[in-house]
């Protein structure tokens, strides 16, 4: 089933990707990891998760260290995509994307 809002077509029941500026800015920054930017993406608003479980069904390497947020390794453990996730309302909030050094600095809260 599709709902239509403002011309905006969203299946009902996949996630909803916000902050998806900070991903172009990464993409035009560390142009080899772009690809699979656009297919994590991809995937993420197609997903239909609801605990982290199913995230890790996917994502095997993809860690929770509590308060919702979830953290991505891209290409292999080159990069990494710091994530709030709220379950419940089908909402994925990028907070950080950067290189595994970049990370390493990151104050997870």
């Amino acid at each position: 089933m599709m709902v239509t809002t403002l011309g905006v077509i969203k299946l009902i029941n996949t996630m909803e990707l916000i902050g998806k500026k900070i991903l172009s800015d990464f993409k035009r920054r560390y142009n080899d990891v772009s690809s699979q930017v656009d297919s994590w993406q991809a995937e993420v608003e197609a997903a239909d998760w609801e605990t982290p479980h199913d995230v890790k069904r996917r994502y095997a390497s993809a860690s929770f260290p509590g308060r919702g947020q979830a953290i991505f390794n891209l290409k292999g453990n080159q990069y990494r995509l710091l994530v709030i996730i709220n379950f419940k309302n089908k909402i994925i909030l990028i907070k950080k994307a950067g290189t595994h050094q970049e990370y390493m600095n990151w104050q997870l809260t």
